[in-house]
């Protein structure tokens, strides 16, 4: 494959690597090795770091003679070329990735290092976050489907390229075709679903786009209409994948989209909360300093993501775009004097409800508990015991075959001068189940407070 890139680099003047400044010298280096065979964490602490500083265009030069063909002519005006854009993907990918690929000079090319691996690098991420939540991986084998054939021709090419037609199968569609072809593949349940939709309605809705711009944009655009266009935009493409979903419902664990205005984005959520979606996540993608993707993802399964996945935009959005809150900050209070008792009877607490489950660890002080319904609630309890009434039988134990309808974890952390108590909404649909516990945590310190007192 040849030399790879030198990516951790020691510069007097960092912006002598900025893209404002792409003729910079090329700088002293400690070259990384990419290593296929290293474990997870590693590989995926390495890419997340791989373009923090913007290549050196001088470099990329010396170790790719097709770079270094396109740079000595066109250096000055290197982004306003759409031959140079699309030589930059792949000299990137070819030296930092091990990919060949070749790229049709008529079809969308987003340059690489502004920074577009780092923003798909968190998507992924992002989904994966979420297939954790359900304790699955990724399938080894990938599904590819497109409309428009000289995309497919290429798709298929690089495919052959990179010797991975034993897990990418690149199938051609129709417009008219399901987005989410399971049936026509023979297909049972796949483990997520990922797309990147036209973003604009019509020609003239992407002209009107264009000129409401303040700049013009940073590279060329080699993109062709039935990548930019679709009946619809973005929200009309993605709203047939919602109903799509809607009859597969869990057959496809994650259901995943992204939208280039924040404005689809406040669009859909009413869709999904039309349809009565609750379990959903949203994240935005930050390229540069001014260009954003925000994505969504929903699934029609229980489990809930982490609060940092399901809630990742960080700017100001409008009100009711977040999904509900799954981490809450229950009780924060002064170090007892002896915290293994106070955690024992605590998790003692805990266990005297009714739960189908109840783990907890001594050491980490960390449970997790599964629940039928509200078993802390006056309201459980009065049923319980009519049922018991009515029934003239002992009081009947919640057994493990029940359906699961409320799961948390419960996490105690204990500081230098106080104790932290911490509560995550690991499974369910009903958003009041997991306030209603948070009051039922805090009635137990105060019940053990008391009993202190």
């Amino acid at each position: 494959m040849g030399e790879k890139r030198k990516t951790q680099r020691l510069v007097a003047d960092e912006s002598q690597t900025s893209f404002k400044n792409p003729n910079a010298e090329v700088s002293m280096a400690t070259e990384v090795n990419l290593n296929f065979s290293e474990d997870h964490a590693a590989r995926d602490r390495r890419f997340a770091r791989l373009y923090a500083e913007p290549p050196n265009f001088n470099e990329l030069a010396l170790l790719d003679p097709d770079f270094d063909e396109v740079w000595n002519k066109h250096n000055a005006n290197f982004f306003d070329n759409p031959k140079c854009v699309i030589q930059l993907t792949k000299t990137l990918l070819k030296l930092d990735f091990d990919l060949q690929i070749e790229l049709p000079d008529d079809r969308l090319c987003p340059p690489i290092p502004v920074p577009m691996i780092n923003q798909a690098g968190k998507l992924l991420g992002w989904i994966l976050a979420l297939e954790q939540v359900a304790s699955i991986r990724c399938s080894a084998a990938q599904k590819d489907h497109d409309i428009d054939e000289r995309s497919l021709e290429y798709a298929r090419k690089n495919v052959v390229l990179n010797h991975l037609q034993h897990r990418i199968n690149v199938i051609q569609r129709k417009p008219e075709d399901s987005v989410i072809p399971l049936d026509d593949l023979g297909i049972t349940t796949i483990d997520f679903t990922m797309n990147n939709p036209p973003f604009y309605k019509s020609e003239e809705d992407m002209a009107n786009s264009a000129a409401q711009k303040s700049r013009p944009p940073l590279s060329a655009c080699t993109g062709a209409k039935v990548e930019m266009v679709t009946d619809g935009g973005e929200v009309g493409f993605v709203d047939r994948i919602l109903q799509e979903s809607l009859v597969l419902r869990e057959r496809v664990q994650w259901y995943t989209a992204m939208f280039g205005f924040l404005t689809s984005l406040v669009d859909f959520v009413k869709k999904l909360r039309d349809n009565d979606i609750d379990n959903y996540a949203v994240t935005e993608l930050v390229q540069g300093s001014k260009t954003r993707r925000w994505a969504i993802a929903w699934s029609f399964g229980a489990m809930r993501p982490a609060q940092d996945v399901a809630r990742g935009i960080n700017t100001a959005v409008p009100k009711g775009i977040l999904p509900d809150s799954t981490e809450a900050e229950i009780i924060i209070m002064p170090l007892p004097e002896n915290i293994g008792n106070f955690a024992e009877s605590f998790s003692d607490a805990v266990a005297k409800l009714e739960l189908i489950s109840w783990d907890w660890d001594r050491v980490r002080l960390e449970g997790i508990g599964r629940a039928v319904d509200k078993v802390w609630g006056r309201a459980w309890r009065r049923r319980r015991k009519r049922e018991m009434e009515v029934e003239n039988k002992p009081e009947k134990q919640v057994s493990q075959e029940e359906k699961c309808a409320f799961a948390f974890e419960l996490f105690i952390r204990v500081e230098k001068e106080q104790v932290l108590i911490k509560c995550r909404w690991v499974e369910g649909h009903d958003a009041t189940a997991f306030e209603s516990f948070q009051g039922f945590l805090r009635s137990i310190r105060r019940s053990l407070l008391d009993l202190k007192t």
